[in-house]
């Protein structure tokens, strides 16, 4: 028996017994609270009252596949062949490169509602709450090999900024070259990676991190290491993370399913329209290197543009990091 089948009952923020939850799952009262101890090893916190049994305060919106497909268009469902719903894995990134190889090119979608290895940029683990946020990855092939996919992580962030504006939160911002932010607070990452000919057919896989409903649970500061807001944080309601991640499929299949005709130059306006930093003072480390200067955008192969005292420079993605400058300084 799973946990997970302990807090699907759980998930409607009731009161079980623990007899009832021992005849719902056809085991005996010492096995429910030991799967009750599994359950709270997930980081779920359960509420206990002699007389009324366990309850998951305010309930969770579990992930479910037929509501996920329920909520992404016909033709979005016509080019995924392949949709898992994973409930605790390393990464969805990692499954979903090695389902890529296995389907021989053909789309493929992973979600889960927890991740013990996913990782942002750069090798940063990113923190995974159980069934709060959105954890997700698509993969898809390109014949073009990595020429083709210039900026489209940039692109990729143009589109979940749309969904999240047709969801109520127009003031998102992009941060070069896989953050989406608001208010200065990091909503979002994204992760790209390939496998396959870089100059022929190759898979790339999309990773998305969406914090949706992380301020409903005490996080530890130290786990984090930048701020961070979530979708309902700013909407002050709750969110269908299955309505809400059939939305981001939609959009992000829609892309990489034009995004070897249409090209980053499609999308490069809509990003800087809303870049976090364009014109404003910042700062890029490349490795020991710290360079100063006015962002100035970013050009028709996706790299940073940084006016500096000593000109204008280009930056590529890679280890580069880049940071708004406060009153402080650097």
């Amino acid at each position: 028996m799973s946990e997970r089948q302990l807090i699907t009952i759980l998930s409607d923020g009731e009161f079980h017994s623990g007899e009832a939850l021992g005849l719902a799952l056809g085991i005996s009262r010492t096995a429910v609270w030991k799967q009750i101890k599994k359950v709270e090893a997930l980081g779920l916190k359960l509420e206990s009252i002699k007389g009324r049994g366990y309850c998951l305060p305010g309930g969770l919106n579990l992930l479910n596949k037929d509501a996920v497909l329920s909520a992404m268009s016909v033709q979005a469902r016509a080019l995924l062949p392949c949709l898992d719903i994973e409930d605790v894995i390393g990464s969805t990134n990692e499954q979903a490169m090695a389902r890529a190889q296995q389907l021989g090119g053909m789309a493929y979608a992973c979600a889960a509602e927890q991740q013990t290895g996913g990782k942002g940029r750069r090798g940063r683990p990113w923190f995974s709450p159980y069934a709060r946020n959105l954890y997700f990855s698509v993969t898809w092939e390109f014949a073009g090999g990595a020429a083709a996919l210039e900026g489209l992580s940039l692109a990729v962030g143009v589109v979940v900024s749309d969904v999240l504006a047709d969801y109520g939160l127009d003031k998102t911002q992009l941060k070069w070259p896989n953050d989406i932010l608001y208010e200065q607070k990091k909503l979002a990452g994204i992760l790209l990676e390939m496998t396959g000919d870089a100059a022929g057919p190759c898979q790339v896989v999309v990773g998305i991190g969406l914090n949706v409903g992380m301020s409903a649970i005490p996080v530890d500061k130290a786990a984090i290491d930048q701020p961070w807001i979530d979708v309902e944080a700013v909407l002050g309601r709750k969110v269908d993370r299955n309505q809400l991640l059939g939305a981001l499929l939609d959009g992000v299949i829609d892309l990489l399913a034009s995004y070897e005709q249409q090209g980053w130059p499609h999308y490069r306006q809509r990003f800087m329209a809303r870049d976090a930093y364009m014109g404003k003072p910042v700062y890029v480390k490349l490795g020991d290197r710290v360079v100063l200067g006015d962002c100035a955008g970013i050009d028709e192969a996706g790299a940073l543009l940084l006016d500096t005292q000593a000109g204008r420079e280009v930056f590529n993605g890679g280890e580069v990091s880049l940071r708004g400058v406060n009153a402080a300084g650097v």
